[in-house]
């Protein structure tokens, strides 16, 4: 099973989310910020499992978007969920793996679109 990795420095917001997918996909962790979050992507055998990243918009030490940039330089075909606070920033994120939602989607809407996400990502890398 794919490991999903939540990049979030919010407690409490980071605590929902992993809650929620725990529950459907099983192995989630969190890291406060971009920096752990590529440290653990150096990591071989986490990056073998890794299927997934989700990270707010606004990451503390770089943006978004640089820390997506950086992602790709070491997997490129990683899928990354994107949250922010509206779509204002839709046009930072172009890749094709990387999606761009409102912080504020329901529960459901996170299951279906890490489902979709990590399904695609199986099936890129079969």
């Amino acid at each position: 099973m794919a490991t999903i990795l939540i990049v979030d420095d919010d407690p409490l917001q980071a605590s929902l989310i992993m809650s929620l997918l725990e529950r459907q996909f099983g192995n989630v962790c969190r890291v406060n910020d971009a920096a752990e979050a590529l440290c653990l992507v150096e990591q071989p055998e986490f990056a073998e499992k890794l299927g997934l990243v989700i990270s707010r918009h606004h990451t503390p030490g770089i943006g978004g978007p640089a820390f997506v940039a950086e992602l790709r330089s070491r997997k490129p075909g990683l899928p990354v969920l994107v949250l922010g606070a509206d779509g204002a920033a839709l046009s930072d994120y172009t890749d094709e793996n990387v999606v761009y939602l409102p912080r504020s989607i329901g529960g459901q809407k996170m299951l279906a679109v890490t489902s979709q996400m990590l399904t695609h990502r199986k099936n890129a890398v079969a």
